[in-house]
Order: structure tokens, then C-alpha cells, then sequence
């Protein structure tokens, strides 16, 4: 019997965890699941017969090296930042390894030591990253194939709320970790490349320069820049590309309002306020705004956005409570983001009959025989409830699948690796479309941008 050991039960582990079990009978898996809550690691496994549940602390050395010195290949589902030690031990016990985060520097240094012992430590194999990465390389190796030569290349993706769960003036729920949504876009201006020229977004102005998308059969999005799009012309081998630009969908009117929360500085996570366990909601929204003791905290509040009686964007502030004197924020110690945090995760939370909807676009233009053409590709996947999400199924289900061809011997080529040859894309991808992750392509016409214009 092979041993998967999962280390980590929350929620994008779910679907993960479920095909795995599926297939445990016809593969003779055991699938060992280790979680600091040895509740959250039963309730996944639901009393499957070829489960086993156990408590993990990350930080026991001995039992983390005992539990991955006894399985066959090792599936961590950590945050990204805890990755790195059970990769050592991977390298030690000479284990495969399948994470969904992106590659880190001290996970890249071992890919020596990994090839040297012909591991295969798969990295970036969930949704974005993951997914995205496979479904791009596999229509940018057609069209290079059959001599063509890129010079666009957009992608855009977004964890939403499905249209029927919709029940918020801002049209979305928290699908994925609330902290990440409300620190998004932080941390250094967006770039990306246009036209052959080098663009940068300062954050205070990101959720301003939004593109509008359309994807068939689901109507119009918007689309706000990533941090860095320009690390991606190497990974997928567009050193010479004209356009290069990743970015963020949201439903339209989502980013200018959330820019007003940036404007006001809501979203810093620098600094810690005052007595903030006491503060109410009001209190909050105050403490961002000028002294004049003749005004409302909702006049100012309008003066200073310039925000009109009439503009429906007020609405949406109101749905959040933000003016409620009496509720009060009940964090020690906390920074503004975190008290936006609290704020939204008590109104974006999905409800049990929620469903949550993924979305994801793609844009090529390439030119062939003297002509420009562009493709576009678009997935949009519909979670089940509030267990088996949308989330969940498209980052778990490409990481469990790979696991088990690795294990499988199906996927041969060792390393510290992500999802872009055709060994690893073509087998995942094909077998995703059996659960609904369905990529839709059509031809456009070639929408490239006039660099006489600049």
C-alpha cells in the first residue's frame, strides 16, 4: 500500500483530500492526513476506511520527520512560508514532494540536491498558481509549434461569489484567506510591459486602473494588476514579448470602491492603534477623517472622497455597518487592516448554502505568416457548497492529481520544479476536465495596442 501523507486540513485541502479517498480502493492509497486540529484532519477524512487522522505540530522536528519518513511521497499544504523544513526532510528521507505555492528562493537552492537524488518537488500546481500556468503553456506551445510568435499575453483570475450566493451590494464573499484580499496589491507598484514599454501602478492608484473583460455566458468583470507580471517572461519563455500582464477579475464596481479604503489607509498593516478593542465601528471610520466638531463622520467622509449623495457607492458602505456606533471591534492591539479585516470577514463570510465561482481568462496574440491573431481562453468553475468550494476543488484537485502520477511514476523528470512541460500539463489538465474544469476557446480579433500612440 503507497502512503500519501497531507500535511495541513483547511479549506482548499477539502476536494484534495476527498479525491484521493476516491481513489484509495483502485490505487492501494493510504492517505494520512496531519493537522494541528485533529478535529479539522477527521471531519476531511469523514471515517474512510483507508484514512487516518493524526495531530501535527509543524515545529515537532521528531514526529514531522517520523510521519514523512514513513510515507511515500508528501503533499504539505501549509502556508507557503512553513514549506521549506518539510522540503529538508523531504531531501533527507528522499521523498517526492507537491506544494501549491509559489517557488521561494530557499526551495529553488534545493533543486540540486533534488535532482541528485531524483526527486520530483512540484511546486505552483494549484489554481493560480497552477492551473493558470498549465492552461497558458499549453496553448502557447501550440501556437510555437505551428510558427507562430507571441507578442501578447494577459491573464486574469478571481476567486468570486457565484451569481445565486450574490447577495451583497459589492458582489463578493471570501472565498480564500480574508487577510491576503484586504493586503492585496501591497508591497511595491504593479509592473508589467505594453507595447514593448515598462508600466508601473503605484499602490494608492491600483484598484484605479482597471481593464474591463468580458467572458461569454457570465457577462462583464474587471480586472486590477498583479504585483509583478515581468517575473513571468522567463518562466514561460517570453523573453521578447511586447505585452505582459497579469492580473486580478473582480465584479465591476468592486475595485473603486475598494480604492476608497486604500485612500483612506484602512488597509495598512504597519502600525498598531490605540486602544482599538474599544473602538466601535464609527470610531474606526473616524479616526481616518479630519477633526471638525460641527460635521458627521458621514458628511466628512463624503467631503474628503468626493463621494455624491447620489452615487450608489455610499450604499455599500452603509451595508457594512461602518457608521455603527454601537458595534465595537474587539481586537487587542490591532492594525487597520486587521480591523478591516474583522469588519468584512463579519459581512463576506459564505453562508452554509453558498456557493462560490471561479474565474479565470487568458489572452494571446500572437503573429503567423505576417498576420496578428488572438485567442482568448476562459474557465469559470461553480463550488458545491461551502465545504467543497470552488476554491477548493481548483487548487486541491490539481495538486492531488499530480501527487499521484508522481507516484505513479507517470511524471518522470526530477527537480524543484512548476507545472509548464508538457510530462506534467497535458496528463492534469486532461483529467480536470472530468470534474468541470473546462477551458473555453475562441478566436478574436487582435485587440494589440499602436505603439505610435505613446
Amino acid at each position: 500500500m503507497k502512503k500519501i501523507l497531507i500535511i495541513g486540513a483547511g479549506r482548499s485541502s477539502s476536494s484534495l483530500i476527498n479525491y484521493l479517498l476516491n481513489k484509495s480502493e483502485e490505487e492501494n492509497l493510504q492517505i494520512k492526513v496531519a493537522d494541528v486540529s485533529i478535529e479539522l484532519a477527521e471531519e476531511k477524512i469523514q471515517n474512510h476506511k483507508n484514512g487516518i487522522a493524526v495531530t501535527l505540530d509543524i515545529f515537532d522536528i521528531e514526529h514531522r520527520r517520523e510521519l514523512i519518513k514513513e510515507s511515500d511521497i508528501v503533499i504539505s499544504m501549509l502556508p507557503a512560508i512553513l514549506h521549506l523544513e518539510v522540503a529538508k526532510d523531504c531531501v533527507e528521507y528522499e521523498k517526492n514532494l507537491v506544494t501549491a505555492s509559489y517557488i521561494s528562493d530557499e526551495m529553488k537552492s534545493l533543486d540540486k540536491q533534488v535532482k541528485s537524488k531524483g526527486l520530483i518537488f512540484m511546486n505552483e500546481v494549484g489554481l493560480d498558481p497552477g492551473i493558470d500556468h498549465m492552461s497558458a503553456m499549453q496553448i502557447i506551445d501550440k501556437i510555437r509549434e505551428e510558427g507562430g510568435k507571441m507578442i501578447l499575453f494577459e491573464s486574469f483570475t478571481g476567486g468570486l461569489v457565484a451569481p445565486e450566493s450574490d447577495t451583497n451590494l459589492w458582489n463578493y464573499k471570501f472565498t480564500w484567506n480574508p487577510r491576503n484580499v484586504v493586503l492585496a496589491g501591497q508591497g511595491g507598484a504593479a509592473k508589467f510591459i505594453q507595447e514593448g514599454k515598462y508600466k508601473y501602478i503605484p499602490y494608492h492608484k491600483l484598484f484605479r486602473r482597471t481593464e474591463i473583460l468580458n467572458i461569454d455566458g457570465h457577462g462583464k468583470f474587471e480586472g486590477y494588476a498583479n504585483r509583478d507580471s515581468l517575473k513571468y517572461r522567463e518562466v514561460y519563455g517570453l523573453e521578447d514579448i511586447l505585452t505582459l500582464y497579469r492580473g486580478t477579475i473582480r465584479k465591476v464596481g468592486f475595485s473603486r470602491a475598494w480604492n476608497c479604503f486604500v485612500q483612506l489607509g484602512m488597509t495598512d498593516d504597519t502600525y498598531i492603534m490605540e486602544n482599538s478593542e474599544n473602538m466601535s465601528y464609527r470610531d474606526f471610520m473616524n479616526s481616518f477623517l479630519s477633526y471638525n466638531p460641527h460635521d458627521s463622520v458621514e458628511l466628512k467622509l463624503r467631503s474628503y472622497l468626493k463621494i455624491w449623495q447620489d452615487d450608489n457607492m455610499w450604499e455599500k458602505f452603509e451595508e457594512l455597518d461602518l457608521f455603527n456606533p454601537d458595534k465595537k471591534v474587539g481586537l487587542k492591539d490591532a492594525t487597520p487592516a486587521q480591523i478591516l479585516e474583522k469588519i468584512l470577514t463579519d459581512s463576506w463570510k459564505l453562508a452554509p448554502e453558498d456557493k462560490d465561482m471561479i474565474v479565470m481568462l487568458h489572452k494571446f496574440g500572437y503573429e503567423l505568416n505576417g498576420e496578428k491573431h488572438q485567442i482568448e481562453s476562459s474557465m469559470v468553475v461553480k463550488g458545491d457548497d461551502q465545504i467543497y468550494t470552488a476554491m477548493a476543488k481548483t487548487v486541491g484537485l490539481p495538486v492531488a492529481i499530480a501527487a499521484l502520477k508522481i507516484l505513479k511514476g507517470e511524471i518522470k523528470t526530477p527537480g524543484v520544479q512548476l507545472p509548464i512541460s508538457k510530462e506534467v500539463y497535458t496528463p492534469i489538465l486532461k483529467e480536470l476536465e472530468e470534474y468541470g474544469i473546462i477551458f473555453n476557446e475562441k478566436e478574436v480579433s487582435y485587440l494589440g495596442y499602436n505603439p505610435e500612440k505613446e
